[in-house]
């Protein structure tokens, strides 16, 4: 009797991963964490035809950037690999041949010619109970002719052997009881003419051998869920079979249909992880790593997309989205994907690093752009506007004036200091940075409002031109304390520079 929790991410490496998709792993990381299980990775490449070079590799980098640790996969090793099915392909043969064996799969020689007639005389063909005894196959055909035609090597498929009219039920963890009538289930192939196992097949088989304890997946892999459910029966593993959990789908921000990389390029948001290139066309897709996305905020904000854990926390680790977590609190219905409250998850997650750890995100580009910075004088910029940070490279582009002095200034905001050249004098303001004997922001603050009472200029008026020439625009920290991180000689450069433009 298998007790451990097994769970596994399954993909297939026809591209890059989808928010869908990384979401599927995250729930099954969690759920395997909550329950002291097993975390698998195992890629499912039988079909070839649609294997896309370095899909692969982006998955694994996918899931490591997240901090989805695993424990077992291709690169992880483990007790029931290989765990790349093409790798497995020696193992599939003999459970088609079972089904073949048992009268619950048969033999199937329609060529693609007759199965495209076939769809022209019948509207929405599909091969089944229905239409089975008129094509090509051990059903049809006697077993001379059956035996005849393999004798001759001729192409065939196994297909599954779906029973007529009957009523398959299936338990989901999230939507309780599903029933579908085998009459809405096709014969779906089980074993391809060149030698390789179908999804179906493989996945069944493998989720058995590996001892899987829950299948959590997509939605759309609902409609799936009767052939499997066969399969288990069919092989007698139904007392071994996996509980399954198909979750809801991430929706487009208007909740009108399922997100695609589309509505990401139509919207300007990213849908993928990590940027992706694609081989065959060289088109370059964004990841919300590159766009300067945390993982931690990306992994939490992907969490609530289809669960909650019942309260009004919004902010959790990891491990306290695993110590949460449960298949019960996920959304039978689809969850819309809102990029302004992903945003404000990094912006959230930003504020919690710590200046140094900040500082180390940024230095290299900083310094790329700005040349060398003092390491204290980084982390005391950044202690300035970390709390209005979304993203950590917001520092080289929307507060570049803490790196360079702002040089030309806007027109329009400069009319809004004009006034105040005729009764600011430098030489007062400098001898008044001179006085102040402990330079920090409440000193300075006190000494700035008595330079305004003693010049005969409105405190407000005075402020608003301090900012104008130490950051180029009407916005900013508090003068204090900007003046402070700048320190007397840039104050007074930059002050020099704004009285000039007026």
């Amino acid at each position: 009797m298998i007790t451990k929790v097994r769970v596994r991410f399954a993909p297939s490496p026809t591209g890059p991963l989808h928010l869908g998709g990384i979401r599927t792993a995250l729930y099954n990381y969690l759920f395997a964490k909550k329950h002291d299980g097993d975390f698998i990775l195992r890629i499912e490449d039988t079909d070839q035809n649609r294997f896309v070079p370095g899909a692969e590799e982006y998955i694994m980098n996918s899931l490591s950037w997240c901090g989805l640790q695993l424990n077992e996969g291709i690169k992880e090793g483990g007790n029931f690999g290989p765990y790349r099915q093409s790798d497995r392909k020696h193992l599939y043969k003999q459970y088609a041949d079972q089904l073949v064996a048992t009268g619950n799969g048969y033999y199937a020689f329609d060529s693609a010619e007759e199965l495209e007639t076939k769809r022209k005389e019948i509207p929405n063909f599909t091969y089944n109970t229905a239409v089975r005894l008129d094509m090509q196959n051990s059903l049809s055909l006697s077993r001379e002719e059956v035996e005849k035609r393999l004798q001759e090597n001729q192409p065939y498929v196994i297909r599954i052997k779906v029973p007529e009219n009957e009523n398959i039920h299936i338990h989901d963890e999230i939507r309780g009881t599903v029933i579908f009538n085998s009459s809405q289930v096709d014969d779906k192939v089980m074993y391809k003419s060149d030698g390789m196992p179908t999804y179906h097949l493989a996945n069944v088989v493998d989720d058995h051998l590996m001892e899987i304890t829950h299948v959590i997946r997509g939605e759309e892999w609902l409609p799936s869920t009767p052939i499997h459910v066969l399969l288990y029966r069919y092989y007698n593993w139904e007392n071994t079979m996996p509980k399954f959990a198909h979750l809801p789908l991430i929706l487009k921000p208007d909740g009108n249909g399922k997100l695609s990389k589309r509505d990401g390029d139509r919207l300007g948001f990213p849908v993928f992880p990590l940027n992706w290139t694609s081989p065959e066309t060289g088109e370059e897709s964004s990841g919300f790593k590159e766009r300067g996305f945390l993982p931690e905020a990306f992994v939490n904000m992907l969490a609530f997309l289809g669960w909650n854990p019942g309260t009004e926390q919004e902010l959790f680790s990891l491990d306290e989205l695993a110590e949460l977590f449960s298949l019960e609190n996920i959304h039978k219905a689809g969850a819309k994907f809102d990029f302004e409250k992903a945003k404000w998850f990094n912006a959230e997650y930003t504020k919690k690093l710590s200046n140094e750890e900040l500082a180390a995100l940024v230095n290299n580009n900083l310094e790329i752009k700005f040349g060398p910075i003092d390491a204290d004088y980084l982390k005391n910029a950044i202690g300035l506007v970390k709390e209005r940070l979304t993203f950590s490279h917001e520092l080289e582009t929307n507060f570049n004036y803490l790196f360079q002095a702002p040089t030309a200034i806007d027109a329009i905001v400069l009319s809004k200091i004009n006034g105040i050249k005729d009764i600011f004098v430098l030489d007062n303001f400098v001898e008044t940075l001179n006085s102040i004997s402990l330079f920090e922001a409440t000193e300075i603050e006190i000494k700035l409002k008595e330079f305004a009472t003693n010049n005969a200029i409105k405190v407000g008026d005075l402020m608003k031109f301090l900012r104008v020439s130490l950051v180029g625009e009407l916005s900013g920290p508090t003068i204090p304390d900007l003046i402070t991180l700048l320190g007397k000689e840039k104050t007074i450069e930059r002050i020099k520079n704004g009285l000039s433009q007026l």
